[in-house]
């Protein structure tokens, strides 16, 4: 019997959770479509039990919810531009999947779903910090997806006592990332890009800023949402992110120290949905969870373009 249950398990944040569970010595249990998961993620992660399957089909959310007791759930196709482009298919790919998920977790007995939202939620408001108290005001389908499934969770914990914890993150990376999607991270394309003495694109001016989190820092907020006191927690959300902000351009300036990239970014126009800055006030995940950053921007971005350099993701 697997104790958790990671949806998304072949995909970057999902592959990484299960490792950290499975470091852990605890069962587990995947699931994944491969949609965007790769089969590569799951090296490493032979000692979990894997099942491939759709999380839009009921019952492959029933099969995969039996006889465990937290799920998180990572899996959802987790592209702005995408969800521009195809907004039914990522409604199909984060709405109906969760909610699936939820029905599922309820009837087979969950104690806990701890969900991967997105900052997305707030939209391009100017007001920084963004505080979980603020309304959310979502400006792309994928947004307004990820904020229905922060519904839904809240719902279910009032409705049905199932306790669900929304984990809200901002700009998510490290090593496992795709970096050759369209649809890929920005860091992961430029990381990719830079150490292959290619020209990267920033979309806009480049002084857009970003909450940069780095992978380890959202893995060790989840195995915290998993344990902590349901008094605390249930039915709660907050920001997952490191309360601190760098532009591109910034960002470029780094990576060409890692990396020995020595040319110019391309500008082109900016991409509709996109947001022009965030910021998380992470007090409330430190108040609920005890959650500090473990890992700083520039480390995470040094260990990130290692893992790249030496073969990761290729």
């Amino acid at each position: 019997m697997s104790k958790y249950l990671v949806t998304g398990a072949a995909g970057f944040i999902g592959r990484s959770i299960a490792a950290a569970l499975l470091a852990r010595g605890e069962s587990v249990r995947g699931v994944d479509s491969f949609i965007t998961g790769k089969r590569s993620n799951l090296v490493g992660l032979e000692a979990m039990e894997f099942v491939e399957g759709d999380l839009a089909d009921p019952a492959v959310c029933a099969r995969v919810c039996e006889g465990v007791e937290v799920v998180y759930h990572e899996a959802a196709l987790a592209s702005v531009p995408r969800s521009v482009a195809d907004p039914v298919g990522t409604n199909v790919n984060c709405v109906d999947a969760t909610l699936n998920v939820l029905v599922a977790a309820r009837a087979a007995g969950v104690r806990r779903v701890v969900y991967a939202g997105s900052s997305s939620a707030y939209g391009d408001t100017p007001t920084l910090p963004k505080r979980e108290d603020m309304l959310p005001r979502p400006i792309s389908p994928y947004a307004v997806a990820k904020l229905a499934g922060e519904h839904y969770m809240g719902a279910f914990t009032r409705v049905y006592g199932l306790e669900t914890v929304v984990l809200r993150y901002f700009n998510v990376f490290g090593p496992y990332q795709d970096p050759t999607s369209h649809y890929s991270g920005v860091l992961a394309i430029f990381c990719r890009k830079m150490l292959a003495g290619e020209q990267p694109t920033i979309y806009g001016d480049g002084e857009q800023s970003r909450d940069f989190t780095f992978i380890e820092n959202v893995v060790h907020a989840n195995l915290l949402a998993g344990s902590a006191p349901a008094e605390k927690v249930a039915g709660q959300m907050m920001n997952l992110a490191t309360g601190m902000r760098i532009t591109l351009n910034e960002t470029f300036a780094i990576l060409c120290d890692l990396t020995g990239y020595s040319g110019r970014p391309a500008y082109v126009p900016e991409r509709a949905g996109d947001i022009r800055d965030s910021l998380a006030d992470i007090g409330l995940a430190r108040e609920l969870l005890g959650y500090t950053p473990v890992v700083d921007f520039r480390e995470g971005l040094r260990r990130t373009v290692e893992w790249y350099r030496a073969g990761g993701g290729s």
